[in-house]
């Protein structure tokens, strides 16, 4: 089967092709935009750690003019306040059924499984691989979730997943040296 070369090594061609026609990412929070862990103070603050490079890679991706969606069972400010810094057009928290609102948003949004990416890592997530024809593993994700994924990524939750996804669909649309600006 032929591979094409990305920064993160070879992915199969397949793959990258259906990356061409994508116009929406869609992706999990805790697990994947942070190592899955949550810090939790004496008085009841949480606290989450986000990588400035993931920002930097979701940022170019909206600005390359792909549309961005969060889809996450859990409730946080942190959340909100950190995907709209980034441009993040679709904000979905409190959200158990992923299923349904990927196809909701999807449908509202005029946008087939075929032009939906969805990265995941851990079994509520497979919902979005129901609708998304693109399905998208953080490096260590469930069993389950690298199983039923078109590919695995090379890094963890946290720590440049989302950078990796984000610099590899900016190869297959020709704008990964285009796009410029300040991680955040």
């Amino acid at each position: 089967m032929p591979h094409v070369v990305t920064f993160y090594g070879m992915l199969e061609e397949k793959s990258f092709n259906r990356l061409k026609q994508l116009k929406l990412l869609v992706c999990d929070v805790d697990g994947v935009f942070s190592d899955g862990r949550i810090y939790l103070g004496n008085d009841g603050e949480e606290l989450k750690a986000f990588h400035t490079r993931d920002g930097y890679g979701l940022k170019a991706v909206v600005k390359s003019g792909i549309q961005v969606a969060v889809i996450t069972g859990r409730r946080s400010a942190i959340v909100e306040n950190r995907m709209q810094a980034l441009g993040v057009q679709h904000i979905i928290q409190g959200e158990e059924d992923k299923a349904t609102a990927l196809r909701t948003l999807s449908e509202s949004l005029g946008i087939t499984p075929a032009e939906v990416a969805a990265i995941g890592d851990d079994v509520p997530d497979l919902g979005m691989y129901q609708f998304a024809d693109t399905k998208v593993a953080v490096k260590d994700a469930h069993p389950q979730v690298t199983a039923a994924a078109n590919w695995v990524l090379t890094k963890p939750g946290g720590f440049g997943a989302v950078r990796e996804l984000c610099d590899i669909i900016l190869q297959a649309h020709d704008k990964l040296d285009g796009i410029h600006g300040a991680s955040i």
